[in-house]
């Protein structure tokens, strides 16, 4: 028997077609601190209505770049086995602040209010919010939740009857440590223990579509906890290790502006058939 692929249908339906037709480019997105050279990156997950969570991101990466998808790499990874803790194995839709990939520390910040990127982005979540199934909102990251607050007050009526989850970023560790110099072990407990305190009250508003564990994180990661990307969210013919758990894209080069054009991308060797293993 033929083995039966999936894979996203992309934007074939409205309003998700005109969106991306009318999508925002250098005029709203400045180059000096986006790199709208690789393009804009819409989403990832169901577009269909099916949704029941929605995550709000901060900007594509690497992985996403290549892959046209976003939440892809191993901060998608995490939320994947977030969601899996409630239950929610598709019935998700996730979307970025920013439709292109932040160049520099303090760019994000400076825009996340923007009048015309605000604009565009409260499009997108009017179509997938309003008069939806969706229960929860996921903000991961201050600039998520402050994307969330700037679209609240212009549907009223609809944010006041969703959850609202405003947790640290899934990278959040990473880059705290990176920024105090504090153990990457001490800086993870505290990520981890500020998902736990959100974990329950996000599953009691999120229908599951399967069973739920909502054993609380330990300190660290653990083997369970990063959860692959389905294959139906992914562009037609993308190859499986995409969806993996392990890293294959990097930015390279000697200076910030050979690393800004130049995305190296690597099969990971347990998916290769060369050279023998």
């Amino acid at each position: 028997m033929a083995v039966v692929h999936q894979s996203c249908p992309g934007y074939v339906a409205e309003p998700f077609a005109s969106l991306v037709a009318e999508h925002p480019g250098e005029d709203v997105y400045p180059q000096a601190d986006f790199r709208t050279e690789w393009g804009p990156i819409f989403h990832r997950g169901r577009l269909d209505g099916s949704a029941r969570v929605l995550v709000l991101g901060q900007d594509p990466a690497t992985h996403e770049s290549v892959s046209r998808r976003i939440l892809v790499g191993e901060a998608g990874q995490r939320v994947q086995g977030l969601l899996a803790k409630m239950g929610i194995d598709t019935a998700y839709v996730m979307v970025n602040v920013y439709l292109y990939s932040v160049f520099g520390q303090a760019a994000g910040s400076r825009h996340v209010t923007d009048e015309a990127i605000t604009a565009y982005r409260n499009r997108w979540l009017d179509a997938l919010l309003v008069g939806t199934d969706v229960t929860a909102v996921l903000a991961l990251g201050d600039l998520a939740a402050k994307a969330y607050a700037a679209w609240a007050p212009t549907r009223a009526a609809t944010s006041s009857a969703l959850h609202l989850a405003a947790i640290r970023h899934p990278t959040y560790a990473e880059g705290s440590a990176r920024a105090s110099g504090k153990p990457l072990a001490e800086t993870t407990a505290a990520q981890l223990a500020n998902w736990n305190a959100h974990l329950d009250a996000l599953a009691a508003h999120v229908q599951p579509e399967g069973p739920t564990d909502l054993t609380p994180y330990a300190a660290t990661w653990g083997p369970a906890d990063l959860v692959g990307i389905p294959e139906g969210d992914l562009p037609p013919g993308a190859p499986a290790w995409w969806r993996g758990v392990d890293a294959w894209a990097a930015r390279s080069g000697a200076d910030a502006q050979t690393k800004r054009a130049t995305i190296t991308v690597t099969v990971p060797r347990g998916a290769r058939s060369w050279p023998p293993l």
